[in-house]
């Protein structure tokens, strides 16, 4: 008996932990998303963005040339940030995870990617601040479609 319950109250524990990891990144995207980035936050993210980012992704956020074409490792080119890339295709939830734990974390499935997690290296303020800062450099109809999609459904 038992065993029998144990084997039932593990699976029920892992998922609701799932369940509930779910809904608090998505209400802490949601709260980082409503926050209003001021001016100097905006700045603390360029300045960030410029030290830790731009070897790889641009100093104008542009990305490595041909970044949809693999690399002879396999691994993709970094990605433009401005509006002629995909980021503001993306929920803050997302972006905010890519940047602390890496794209290979996210994307799973044994992917691999040059993109490291920053976790190390920048507080969960300061990669709020580089995202504010890219996210400022956008036009405003890409700006609202990547507020959309970070809004719960």
């Amino acid at each position: 008996m038992r065993k029998e319950l144990r084997n039932i109250l593990w699976p029920g524990l892992l998922v609701g932990g799932l369940v509930m990891a779910v809904f608090a990144g998505r209400h802490y995207a949601q709260t980082a998303s409503n926050a209003a980035s001021s001016a100097e936050v905006i700045e603390q993210g360029r300045q960030i963005y410029a030290d830790q980012c731009a070897s790889c992704h641009g100093a104008q956020l542009e990305g490595q040339p041909d970044w949809k074409t693999p690399l002879p490792s396999g691994r993709l080119p970094a990605p433009p940030h401005d509006a002629g890339g995909h980021t503001w295709h993306h929920p803050d939830d997302i972006l905010f995870r890519i940047v602390r734990e890496g794209t290979a974390a996210i994307v799973g499935g044994g992917y691999e990617s040059d993109m490291p997690g920053f976790a190390d290296l920048l507080s969960d303020a300061e990669i709020r601040a580089v995202l504010a800062y890219i996210k400022s450099t956008w036009p405003e109809r890409e700006r609202t479609y990547q507020e959309n999609v970070s809004q719960p459904h």
